[in-house]
């Protein structure tokens, strides 16, 4: 049975109060990490104070470094990082390969790029003054990120904000905490000198702790109201904050598409992670003219996958993480059908997976926006398709969310591509692609999908603040603007 403790000053320690993390393929538990309360959280960002005055002195180029080894050491444990990912949160070992793999690429990339990202610019003003811009650390970022990618969200944050001159409290969902304590283990590993990198585990509690503790930001992944209740909290003590929150992603197919490339990708992108992704395509809407094929397609595609726990390798939909996760999805299927929707497919816990927490992958029609699935972020293996008549009602149709993080377009004509990617309310826009990420690119949503940017130039500069210098190389001893001004007339 696994044994978690905090990480505090590079030290590993032991609390008194105990959770237990579950297998949630079987509902065994893997074994019990500490529920860090006040004293905890406020002693490892004291620590994390301490520590960040000498970490900013390092040269950004040495940082880079030890960052640099972060990447190596994810690949180096592969495999066990791989397994741990699948047996705690359920994804298939396929995916958590995928994961490690990518975040070691991230990691990597800030590694390599961060240096450029942080130079400042030249501002020329005139012949007597010149200013200039400098990025400076933010001072200590408190990090908290959820279940559904244990290892690359919180990564994709601790990597720039260390290369930044920060240091990190970070607090790993109470569902995923050894994978949030072997992120610990793997910082020590490559050089980070103690103090730079803290793990503090536990429940909600936890993170309210540290966003109403003494820390100077908080980067956080998660849900809508979870985000809004850390804008609350942060208010008065004026924390940055950088949210990428929940999504209600469009998926839109006109009929010009190649529609099996476009019933391939809704498949995956709905069901990857068994639909517990705040990217996915949440609803799906296809032109009047292929909808039934689309749908007759999408069904026959999603009845092939096969549900399993995730260690076997021939699995593709593990089970969804949690009991509650679970009986959440089963409330919005019940409403939708209520209310008239029907189900195509799935939809219910399938009789051969008694032990876990598995659903049956479920494609429902009829939809509309009186259903929870259509106007509710819904987290785990449900697609909803509806249809549409022209461009005009798709683009009301995608827009009618509260919601604004991504959306996927599928067509060959250009001119619909352009124009969907201009008219749709989101932070990212896919065409005849899905759910892929790029280091290079940013990532982040607007309206409830949160606020702030991750990777690329723009997610770095989340973790730096902007200093202005301005320098007079004149000999005048005054200004035609200084006192006094009776000399004006």
């Amino acid at each position: 049975m696994l044994d978690g403790k905090l990480l505090i000053g590079g030290k590993w320690k032991t609390c008194d109060r105990k959770f237990d993390s579950l297998d949630p393929a079987t509902g065994d538990v893997l074994g019990r990490a500490c529920l860090a309360g006040v004293e905890e959280v406020t002693e490892a960002v004291k620590v994390a104070k301490l520590a960040q005055e000498s970490w900013n002195k390092i040269d950004i180029s040495e940082r880079a470094e030890i960052v640099a080894r972060i990447g190596d050491e994810l690949l180096k444990k592969s495999q066990e990082i791989k397994k741990l990912i699948t047996i705690e949160m359920g994804r298939p070992l396929f995916e958590s390969n995928i994961e490690v793999s990518k975040t070691s690429e991230i990691v990597k990339y800030f590694a390599n790029e961060g240096k450029k990202f942080l130079e400042g610019d030249e501002v020329p003003i005139n012949h007597d003054n010149f200013s200039f811009t400098r990025y400076e650390p933010v001072g200590v970022v408190g990090i908290i990120k959820p279940w559904n990618y244990p290892l690359l969200l919180p990564l994709w944050s601790i990597a720039p904000a260390l290369i930044s001159g920060n240091t990190v409290v970070f607090k790993p969902s109470d569902l995923t905490p050894f994978v949030g304590i072997e992120i610990g283990k793997i910082c020590q590993d490559a050089g980070v000198p103690d103090g730079v990198i803290n793990v503090v585990t536990g429940d909600g509690f936890t993170g309210k702790s540290l966003v109403s503790s003494d820390i100077d930001m908080i980067s956080f992944t998660g849900s809508s109201d979870t985000g809004k209740n850390i804008m609350k909290n942060s208010a008065d003590k004026l924390h940055r904050i950088s949210l990428e929150l929940g999504g209600s992603d469009a998926f839109i197919v006109f009929k010009d598409t190649d529609i099996e490339g476009a019933i391939n990708g809704a498949v995956w992108g709905r069901f990857m992670n068994c639909g517990q992704v705040c990217i996915s395509p949440k609803r799906i809407f296809v032109e009047d003219d292929i909808a039934d094929s689309f749908i007759e397609g999408f069904v026959r595609k999603t009845m092939e996958l096969v549900i399993g726990n995730g260690s076997d390798p021939d699995t593709d939909i593990g089970p969804m993480v949690s009991k509650e996760q679970r009986e959440n999805l089963e409330l919005q299927v019940e409403d939708a059908v209520r209310k008239g929707a029907s189900i195509k497919c799935g939809g219910k816990r399938p009789l051969s997976l008694q032990n876990g927490y598995f659903y049956e992958p479920a494609v429902l029609t009829g939809v509309t926006y009186e259903m929870s699935v259509m106007n509710e972020e819904v987290f785990g293996p449900v697609a909803v398709i509806s249809a549409f008549e022209n461009m005009d009602e798709a683009i009301a149709l995608a827009n009618m969310t509260k919601y604004g993080l991504g959306a996927s377009v599928w067509t060959k004509d250009q001119d619909i591509a352009m124009r969907m990617s201009s008219q749709l309310k989101c932070g990212m826009v896919w065409v005849n692609e899905i759910c892929t990420l790029h280091p290079q690119c940013p990532w982040g949503g607007i309206k409830h999908s949160g606020m702030g940017k991750d990777l690329s130039r723009y997610g770095i500069r989340e973790f730096v603040s902007i200093k202005h210098v301005n320098i007079n190389m004149g000999t005048d001893k005054t200004r035609s603007w200084w006192f006094p001004y009776g000399k004006y007339g």
